[in-house]
């Protein structure tokens, strides 16, 4: 079946401010409730006015539409790139472009002519195996971070810098929050209104390009988190153009975007276009689409499949796989299945129930959503298993039923973690785990995340154990809308009793800088011994078949809740491996069924000072750490787990990292 916006030939972008030539522009918009309108190109000299001209319907959608459609244009000469402009609305109002590609003086201010070819990708052409190829989707070893406080300066290029610290920790892709342009240079990202256009204040388009490029040259592929079910309150114009919103459906941040209303196939091709753009113009790898439960569209081909599609089609234009992964707290195995099987086609989605399940078992955490989970290990177990832990059951959370089943679904179909930027920023004080749990705990959910089936992610600083807070942080300049925010995050936080909590005020200016990473700890004492326990991690998930191509079909876990300790077996081909996680505040015995041969402990959490710096267990110079040798038949065998222990036996012994 063929979508509505699926491209038949090479697809190209036919609206904004497109080089014709060096020194010429066509401007091309669609204004939709417009009767008449007007380029304003702004420029040291003054201000000139030129009129546009009703165009004919886009030329890459097949069906018929009418000639009145809402698309204006025109070609203007002695325009290049660096050119400012914006649209004059029926002789009134004048406003940004609605695909700017640049806004270098904010949300409010003129769009910026910008010229696609005028980075070469040096780097990434320079790569010694040709042009950059994306890497399979199982292998991402994903590393979120907010360009804003990642680096003390705050840009694309500041990030660059720090690539090699990041393969040296062993992770294959970054996954950048939204960098589409928001009001002021404060924000998450959540509140963008210029979907086509980096933000200022990170190094605008070329910054972005350039922090792409390096990444690339490295080996490491460029995840972008994308907001397609609302825009931001302050700075959105798009509503002025055409009907991009709907009041027949509401979102926790306003008005629903109108993806199946009238007019509704151009708002839909505005979003499809936005990540073929970002395919073809930035050379992004893959694309977490921010809160797809949010996002209401009742038609025969739901907005998901047509992203899905262009994101897929778009990818094999390009020669290259590139992948959606979607956030929804739907528990909806339709999202991730095949569009042959009714699905949307998305490659993946984060998986919060594990999240969720882990939380509940490591902390006192039992209000809002986390009283679905309540500390019960055979949640844990359900979600190793499966993935969703809700497939169906009563949910006392929402107070109705939740989900479906997701055990036919591939591991890699699931991105899971830890902690993540909603996780930690969403908390009232934003406190990560590393501010209130043992060292032994963090190793322990370290573990479970990184030797599991599933994508695993990291949040910025998790590593090394970052003690500053990932706090929520605007810069509005509407007071009212400042005051509103403010009163939001404490209504946000009723459900989880954090009512002693003081929060934070998001418009502070040290709100922002109190998030600050400060990623020099990593060398340094107990934050060295946890970074280089991640890199263990890492570095076995890479280098041994059991652990890295095991998926859930080899894959046995046993739940020992009255011990609170759970089992992981994985295996692959004659490789296999033994996970033991204990959740128990005690010493615990219990017993494990092994298999014949010799099994290597090659990770302990709670032994100090006996792992090279490639993560091999050293066991010539620690008796205790001797393999064990199991009889023909198997054996059981009784381990003792310490408080929050974890312990990993492989039946294979791994030989130190040749340098």
């Amino acid at each position: 079946m063929k979508l509505k916006h699926e491209a038949n030939d090479k697809w190209r972008l036919e609206t904004g401010a497109s080089l014709i030539r060096k020194d010429t522009v066509r401007f091309r918009v669609w204004a939709q409730k417009v009767q008449r309108m007007d380029v304003v190109l702004v420029s040291d000299s003054g201000v000139r006015v030129v009129p546009m001209v009703r165009s004919m319907t886009r030329s890459t959608i097949s069906s018929a539409t009418s000639e009145n459609d809402g698309f204006f244009e025109v070609t203007v000469g002695d325009v290049g790139s660096g050119s400012r402009y914006l649209y004059r609305l029926d002789g009134k109002n004048d406003f940004p472009d609605p695909v700017s590609r640049f806004q270098p003086d904010g949300v409010h201010k003129p769009s910026q002519v910008v010229d696609p070819g005028e980075f070469g990708w040096p780097c990434e052409r320079g790569r010694a195996n040709g042009e950059w190829k994306n890497i399979p989707l199982p292998d991402y070893i994903i590393y979120e971070l907010h360009v804003g406080t990642f680096t003390k300066e705050g840009t694309f290029e500041a990030i660059i810098p720090y690539i090699e610290y990041l393969l040296e920790l062993g992770v294959t892709a970054i996954e950048l929050m939204p960098v589409s342009q928001f009001p002021g240079g404060r924000n998450w990202g959540y509140d963008g209104v210029h979907p086509y256009a980096p933000q200022n204040t990170y190094g605008g388009p070329m910054g972005l390009k350039k922090l792409i490029d390096s990444c690339h040259a490295y080996g490491i592929a460029v995840i972008l988190d994308v907001v397609y079910n609302h825009l931001g309150p302050e700075g959105n114009y798009l509503g002025a153009y055409a009907p991009f919103f709907t009041n027949r459906y509401r979102t926790p941040w306003g008005d629903a975007v109108n993806f199946d209303g009238p007019y509704s196939d151009e708002v839909v091709r505005y979003f499809t276009d936005n990540v073929r753009y970002w395919i073809d113009e930035y050379h992004v790898d893959a694309f977490r689409v921010d809160a797809v439960h949010a996002i209401f569209d009742f038609g025969a081909n739901h907005f998901l499949k047509e992203l899905a599609s262009a994101i897929h089609d778009q990818g094999r234009q390009a020669g290259r796989d590139v992948y959606i992964i979607a956030e929804s707290d739907l528990n909806d195995s339709r999202v991730i299945n095949p569009v042959e099987r009714g699905g949307y086609g998305c490659d993946s989605q984060w998986s919060d129930d594990l999240h969720h399940a882990l939380h509940t078992l490591l902390t006192d955490d039992r209000f809002g959503y986390y009283e679905d989970f309540l500390g019960e290990l055979r949640h844990i177990g359900k979600a190793m298993m499966e993935g969703f832990v809700y497939s169906g059951q009563y949910s006392a959370y929402r107070k109705r039923m939740h989900g479906n089943s997701s055990a036919e679904n591939p591991a890699h179909q699931f991105v899971v973690f830890s902690q993540n930027h909603d996780q930690v920023g969403n908390r009232a004080r934003g406190d990560r785990l590393s501010q209130s749990l043992a060292l032994e705990k963090l190793k322990l959910a370290a573990a479970l995340v990184l030797l599991s089936p599933y994508v695993p992610l990291l949040f910025m600083g998790e590593e090394y154990g970052e003690k500053a807070p990932f706090q929520y942080f605007v810069s509005h300049l509407d007071p009212d809308l400042v005051e509103s925010v403010r009163k939001g995050r404490k209504r946000d936080f009723a459900s989880f009793r954090w009512k002693r909590e003081k929060v934070p005020d998001p418009q502070a200016e040290s709100t922002f800088f109190n998030s600050k990473l400060n990623v020099a700890l990593h060398a340094e004492g107990t934050h060295g011994e946890l970074f280089d326990f991640y890199r263990a991690l890492i570095s076995l998930r890479k280098r041994y078949p059991a652990l890295r191509y095991a998926g859930k079909d080899r894959l046995e876990v046993i739940e020992m809740e009255k011990e609170r300790v759970l089992i992981v077996m994985r295996w692959f081909l004659a490789y296999k491996a033994i996970s033991v996680y204990s959740f128990n505040e005690d010493t615990v015995t219990v017993d494990v069924e092994m298999t014949e041969g010799s099994w290597y402990l090659t990770l302990d959490n709670t032994i100090r000072d006996i792992f090279g710096p490639d993560g091999i267990c050293s066991t010539d110079s620690v008796s205790s750490v001797q393999p064990i040798v199991v009889s023909e038949g198997g054996q059981k065998l009784t381990f003792a787990m310490m408080p929050y222990g974890f312990v990993l036996y492989l039946n294979s012994k791994l030989e130190p990292v040749t340098k």
